[in-house]
């Protein structure tokens, strides 16, 4: 398997994507084949209908983001800043507090509202435990998430330096509240690109992964080495008979997004298919891995060392991934979580 140096590339900072473009589907799509000579295609999202055939399962993440980085005061007067990863049981969540080293077990936090810094009334927290990767628990006193549009604010990734309302941040098939971080591939997506899908005889299927601040970590040494945080993701029942069904038909099962990629291999039962339920996923799929799923992926272009290009990587091929990443800067595509998409079929 290639080093992590392997997995760099040069990215000018001027095609780091800072919005969005509208309409969503207007982006640009870059068309890669898995089999036969190297060929790209260049589009725009809104084509993807030419490149799909009746009886593809196109299968999508529904979780929705939440607001999760909060403002929190200690008794000192000392501020702490919350970033929520998952509600690990009623009340009970992870998060991962700045500075880390000032909020031991016992520190009891007062959530602040971002426009006066004042304490909201009713909503506080202590922090009852630390694990060992420094996540820190959290029972919090009070309806969290009823006042998470007041306290809390978008954690957008480093790289965004620009103010992007929650809604552009989301998909607009968005369901089911829990993730910190959009699952991207869906901002392309509009209602008329969907409905153009079912009326060709697309099968759409949904399923949930929350997606956690790991997804900003990147890979740091041996990649062997990387320890993947834990997120939880729930399979239908109707997918799961979906793509059970799709695979033994020989139809294509193509996945929107890295997060559904994670969510269906690791569901994958040797001899049974995907199991529908709930699960959590720390899986990490990088070269060489034999997918057991998926027939197709749609994307967005990626970090460099981050195990999201190591997955392309191990879908696509080493080598053709990185020529498609030369190939996209070349070209001028946006990189990143707003920005342009590859479709590899």
């Amino acid at each position: 398997m290639a080093g992590l140096e392997a997995y760099d590339y040069h990215l000018p900072p001027e095609l780091i994507a800072q919005e969005g473009v509208e309409p969503r589907d207007l982006a640009r799509m870059m068309v890669v084949y898995r089999e036969g000579p190297f060929r790209v295609a260049h589009k725009r999202v809104r084509d993807l209908p030419e490149f799909l055939r009746p009886g593809d399962v196109l299968v999508f993440n529904e979780s929705k983001v939440i607001p999760a980085r909060l403002l929190a005061r200690k008794p000192t007067g000392g501020r702490v800043e919350v970033l929520l990863v998952r509600e690990r049981a009623p009340g009970l969540w992870e998060a991962l507090l700045g500075p880390a080293r000032r909020a031991p077990v016992g520190t009891e936090l007062s959530f602040l509202s971002p426009r006066d810094w004042r304490p909201v009334p009713g909503l506080k927290a202590e922090v009852v435990g630390v694990e060992a990767d420094g996540v820190r628990l959290l029972q919090i006193q009070g309806d969290l998430l009823a006042h998470l549009e007041e306290v809390g604010e978008v954690p957008l990734p480093p790289y965004i330096k620009a103010q992007i309302p929650l809604e552009r941040y989301q998909t607009v098939y968005a369901k089911r509240p829990g993730s910190v971080a959009a699952p991207t591939a869906g901002l392309h997506f509009t209602p008329e690109l969907l409905e153009r899908l079912r009326e060709m005889g697309v099968e759409l299927h949904f399923l949930t992964l929350h997606v956690g601040p790991g997804t900003f970590r990147p890979v740091k040494g041996d990649p062997e080495k990387h320890a993947m945080h834990a997120e939880p993701y729930e399979i239908p029942e109707a997918t799961a008979l979906a793509v059970n069904r799709a695979k033994a038909e020989g139809r294509r099962v193509i996945a929107v997004g890295t997060t559904v990629v994670r969510a269906l291999e690791s569901a994958y039962r040797e001899g049974e298919g995907v199991a529908a339920g709930a699960g959590e996923t720390r899986l990490f799929i990088r070269p060489p891995y034999a997918f057991k799923v998926i027939d197709g992926l749609f994307t967005n272009f990626h970090l460099p060392r981050s195990t999201l290009l190591m997955l392309v990587a191990a879908f696509l091929g080493y080598e053709r991934t990185m020529e498609a990443y030369r190939l996209a800067v070349e070209e001028g595509y946006r990189f990143y979580s707003l920005g342009d998409a590859m479709l590899i079929l």
